[in-house]
């Protein structure tokens, strides 16, 4: 192989130039990520049952989503939780080397057949997928110094900033360490027997009186003969918004005009949803949001580009309200690129200075300063290939690979210096053309 680009050496540059360009047209196009994707892919399946027990939810949901979920393709085993009462987490593993969007797809497909055979609370509540992800990219928390609570701000970023930062190229997905807010009804089991009620009967009525109605229209077609009015109905909406009115729902209406509302068997207040998160800051409460990356995400850009996004959504905070990034990983990769340049830089140098001072000759500095940055450009290139990133063990690889590329390039050209000396050989000379 040596002999064979000794005797072309234009076909060997034509090469090392390719290898160039696809080296730089694959660092634009190699995702960036603090470690290398190893682990499986895992598809995580939540649900959630209000008022349901872990034993509950295993025999009237988790089960029955098993039973479907058996023999997809690729599938290695299933993992249930039930962390919280009212909620279960299936987590589903695939084979090494499985496309995250098929198996998201397969489970999708399998988890319709059983969604006819849960409960109606489940099915109303909804059943989430997502590509399960345990690593974050940075951690965005929110503090209040003023008049806002921390619930105030976990809904003002429940409902306007967490969608923002889904949209950013790059993030997966976007976790609330938080809840927004919901409206609580707190029976008391007491007065609820005494009235001979259940919960069901509670929800039944909120259900029952808590409706959008629609009013249709008036004068609509086919209008008869003369009908000049044509006017949409609007009534108002009879969903409940206010503890009050939640408050006034009737559970139970006698003969004699007496009524039982939920107010005389349960305190109503509008508070959060879950009450299962807690996260602080410098010993204060605050709001935090977990950022995941894609799979295929650059984590520098997208970090770059979530605190952009966070500048200019600022001015639009509550009053008192101010954000920070408490946890960045994207900042070690930065790290690790700007010491492997340094280190490349530093070998180029030393390279240098060597082959200079020992040899005396710029001709024989020249090649293998030239050899050092064309053999890491075509290692991007194989990275690309074999589906990898750009992350820290790369990096600390690279590192490596620079002193022994360094070395054997001082090696090599020392010893054709040498055997040229020794053997008194000259220069290869191209072949003189008619």
């Amino acid at each position: 192989m040596p002999k064979f680009f000794i005797h072309r050496p234009i076909f060997a540059w034509v090469i090392a130039i390719f290898v160039v360009i696809a080296g730089i047209v694959s660092i634009t196009q190699l995702p960036v990520s603090q470690y290398p994707s190893v682990a499986p892919p895992t598809i995580r399946v939540m649900t959630t049952y209000p008022g349901a027990s872990a034993k509950t939810i295993d025999e009237t949901v988790i089960s029955l989503i098993e039973r479907e979920m058996n023999g997809a393709e690729g599938l290695m085993y299933m993992e249930a939780t039930s962390p919280a009462a009212g909620f279960a987490q299936l987590t589903l593993t695939f084979e090494p080397g499985t496309d995250p969007d098929i198996a998201q797809v397969e489970v999708q497909n399998r988890l319709s057949r059983a969604e006819p055979r849960l409960p109606d609370l489940v099915k109303r509540t909804g059943v989430r997928i997502d590509k399960a992800s345990t690593n974050f990219l940075m951690v965005v928390s929110f503090n209040s110094s003023g008049n806002a609570t921390r619930d105030d701000v976990a809904d003002y970023v429940n409902r306007n900033l967490l969608p923002e930062f889904k949209r950013v190229p790059g993030v997966g997905d976007a976790q609330l360490f938080a809840s927004g807010r919901a409206m609580r009804i707190w029976i008391d089991p007491a007065k609820l027997e005494g009235y001979g009620l259940t919960a069901a009967d509670v929800n039944s009525a909120i259900t029952s009186q808590s409706m959008q109605i629609a009013g249709g229209s008036l004068g609509d077609t086919p209008s008869l003969p003369g009908q000049t009015i044509n006017a949409t109905i609007t009534v108002p909406s009879g969903q409940l918004d206010t503890p009050e009115e939640f408050g006034d729902v009737v559970l139970r209406a006698r003969a004699d005009g007496s009524s039982v509302r939920i107010r005389d068997v349960a305190r109503v207040e509008l508070g959060i949803e879950t009450y299962t998160f807690n996260s602080r800051q410098n010993g204060q409460p605050s709001v935090a949001v977990g950022i995941q990356l894609t799979s295929t995400g650059n984590a520098m850009a997208t970090a770059t580009a979530i605190k952009q996004r966070m500048s200019e959504l600022e001015s639009f905070l509550p009053e008192g309200v101010s954000w920070a990034v408490p946890y960045d990983t994207s900042k070690f990769v930065e790290i690790s690129i700007q010491k492997v340049v340094m280190t490349l830089l530093e070998a180029i140098a030393l390279v240098v200075i060597v082959m200079f001072v020992f040899l005396q000759n710029w001709r024989y500095t020249l090649i293998p300063t030239i050899v050092v940055p064309i053999a890491l450009l075509g290692t991007f290139a194989v990275l690309l290939y074999l589906g990898m990133s750009i992350n820290i063990l790369a990096m600390f690889a690279m590192v490596l690979v620079i002193g022994i590329v360094v070395d054997d390039a001082i090696v090599v050209v020392e010893n054709v210096e040498r055997i040229m000396a020794e053997e008194g050989c000259r220069p290869r000379r191209p072949p003189s053309r008619p």
